[in-house]
């Protein structure tokens, strides 16, 4: 079977496993998503410095860390390869793909991705069970963390590079943000940061 066929149509876990497009594809309610073009230097760079933290830190340990591409099926209508995933039951590593929710989902956000995972990804890793989220910006730099909450998420907390991070879920796990977040500005990518200051007030005249 060749690439799908209508954006209207509805798929399958067996479908897209028969797929032969060199492609890459997520399904999300049966729904087929194309994946963005190849991610940029910058993203990939985070990734495998994430990669390599994480890896470090599980060494030893029942959780695995899988980067993309990683095959994710959360049901059979549901099938996504995000940037990074802890699991922390081997029953769920299968040599094919991740079978079920992940323990961790880290996701590295781009302009062409940012609204998708924020809101078609985000509910499905609340609605599968996924229970720690990472939504990561490379520029301005920053890590968002999501907790599961019942059957949504609970944003715990947001921290840029000057920042400590923290996980719920692994809370000895650090992370060096500076050294993560270490890539050369583009020209022209200059933010305005609010700072701490006095207001050009004019002193109070004594009464």
């Amino acid at each position: 079977m060749g690439m799908p066929a209508r954006e209207d149509e509805r798929y399958t876990w067996d479908d897209y496993r028969s797929w032969d497009d060199k492609g890459r594809w997520e399904i999300i309610d049966g729904q087929v998503h194309a994946m963005s073009p190849a991610p940029s230097t910058r993203h990939q760079k985070i990734a495998s410095r994430l990669t390599r933290s994480l890896e470090e830190h599980f060494d030893g340990k029942v959780c695995e860390v899988y980067p993309a591409p990683v095959d994710v099926k959360l049901s059979n209508r549901d099938m996504v390869q995000p940037d990074l995933v802890v699991v922390c039951d081997d029953k769920r590593i299968l040599p094919t793909h991740i079978d079920g929710p992940p323990t961790l989902v880290i996701e590295i956000l781009s302009p062409s991705t940012a609204l998708y995972d924020r809101t078609k990804k985000l509910d499905l890793y609340a609605r599968s069970g996924v229970k720690e989220v990472w939504l990561v910006t490379p520029y301005p730099s920053c890590i968002e963390v999501y907790l599961l909450d019942g059957d949504t998420y609970r944003f715990m907390h947001a921290c840029g590079k000057d920042e400590s991070f923290r996980s719920p879920s692994f809370p000895d796990l650090t992370l060096d943000l500076l050294h993560l977040f270490d890539f050369p500005l583009q020209p022209g990518e200059q933010i305005q940061r609010v700072k701490e200051s006095h207001p050009p007030y004019a002193p109070r005249k004594a009464e």
